[in-house]
């Protein structure tokens, strides 16, 4: 094929996904030329990003890595956002494809200011599921600092109530559309990318860890939210039974990874993510007893290696090479112990802490439900990339666990695919 040759078969890309490797595919697209229509379900782009107080490499805050992309889909006429759209169905062949995309009502249109008058009004309050149910919120909120579309929501659990009348009466923008309906709009494209991300593994399945029976055992991801100072408890970690500031910490390495009956598989950043979290206890609580069970302490590459090392010159940081088999509760102080046999001595190990943070481990969202669409699975409900057929791709962590930096990498590689199925050979 030669350049005078190549042309268009079609211009449109579909990206299903506004996470970071959504966003990232987007942008490398349609920097290029080529239409986009970027599509996420929830009413905010940013995906696990946004919900993450700091990330790999630099340990940035999100608004470090998503402001960016933000700005640049904002300046780009060639990326049309749907948010709160789902795919229905995807028919046809590489090159020409029809995609039905079902968009959800938010209730607020256009002329929203983000003034906040309609949660003011509202009396009505829901559990947040950007802080993991660890909080509520009022009916008609912004969904986070950074959201884009920077516009309130009202959610359908208010939908007609005395609450939503009141959020209508309380907008002076008229912003607050109270009769919007569900809708269903098709596309033609060219190229389907698929980036659906990942979902922390339910806890609450891995009976021997007692995740929603002890209220002071939680995941990691919930620990990013107790963290963060749009967290529900302002950035700071405290346990969840009192509010208490922990003065021991257990991190349970492989909840759920590793194991045949829950993920078989390794999720990759677990290790480095609680390695990350001892940075933020640290930070907070220059005293506090870090103890870190697990079985294989997985560090990839000279500069994660390097944290590695500095965490474990901490003389509070204690590395236990054993799997956690049990933990109980002291109903008296809420306190937790884990028992596990140290795999190195030999030696039985019970150890009491304020609080336990389960290393829950990455599971693709497409393990729970399958997409609309003529896709290969593994056996743990990963994309199988066909590089072959061509026309529909997937990225980042809906092909495989991956961190951040690695995610975006293998965005702009499908980007790049993408495109190639745009051009007649």
């Amino acid at each position: 094929m030669t350049a005078d040759k190549a042309a268009p078969a079609s211009g449109s890309i579909l990206v299903v996904g506004g996470g970071i490797s959504g966003l990232t595919t987007a942008i490398e697209a349609a920097e290029v030329g080529y239409e986009v229509f970027l599509v996420e379900k929830n009413p905010y782009l940013g995906g696990r990003v946004a919900q993450l107080n700091q990330y790999f490499p630099k340990l940035c805050p999100p608004s470090c890595g998503l402001e960016i992309n933000f700005r640049r889909i904002k300046d780009n006429p060639k990326i049309k956002v749907l948010t709160l759209a789902e795919v229905e169905k995807i028919s046809g062949t590489p090159g020409n494809y029809d995609a039905d995309i079902r968009i959800s009502p938010r209730y607020v249109n256009e002329n929203c200011t983000c003034c906040g008058e309609c949660a003011a009004a509202c009396q009505a309050e829901v559990s947040s599921d950007f802080n993991f149910g660890m909080n509520k919120i009022k009916g008609a909120y912004l969904p986070n600092d950074l959201s884009l579309p920077a516009r309130f929501v009202l959610s359908p659990q208010i939908i007609g109530t005395e609450d939503a009348k009141r959020c209508k009466e309380a907008c002076k923008y008229d912003a607050v559309d109270l009769d919007m309906a569900a809708k269903t709009i098709s596309l033609k494209v060219g190229a389907v990318v698929w980036a659906t991300g990942w979902t922390p593994y339910d806890a609450g399945k891995i009976d021997n860890l007692g995740f929603g029976r002890y209220p002071n055992i939680i995941t990691n991801m919930m620990l990013e939210r107790l963290a963060s100072t749009n967290g529900p408890t302002s950035g700071k970690i405290t346990r969840p039974s009192d509010q208490k500031a922990p003065e021991s910490i257990a991190f349970v390495q492989c909840a759920g990874s590793r194991d045949e009956n829950h993920l078989p598989y390794c999720s990759y950043i677990c290790c480095m993510a609680s390695l990350k979290h001892a940075t933020y206890i640290r930070e907070q609580y220059p005293d506090a007893k870090i103890f870190i069970f697990y079985i294989d302490l997985r560090t990839p590459g000279y500069r994660y290696e390097k944290f590695y090392e500095n965490i474990k010159a901490d003389k509070n940081v204690f590395f236990i090479k054993g799997k956690v088999a049990e933990v109980s509760e002291d109903p008296s102080s809420r306190n937790v112990t884990v028992v596990a046999e140290n795999a190195v001595t030999g030696e039985k190990i019970r150890q009491t802490v304020d609080l336990v943070v389960l290393a829950t481990g990455m599971q693709p969202t497409t393990a729970l439900a399958k997409h609309p669409a003529d896709l290969t699975y593994n056996e743990d409900g990963f994309i199988v990339n066909d590089f072959v057929k061509g026309g529909m791709f997937a990225a980042g962590c809906a092909n495989k666990p991956a961190d951040v930096v690695s995610s975006n990498q293998n965005a702009t590689g499908m980007a790049l695919k993408a495109i190639q199925t745009l051009v007649r050979r």
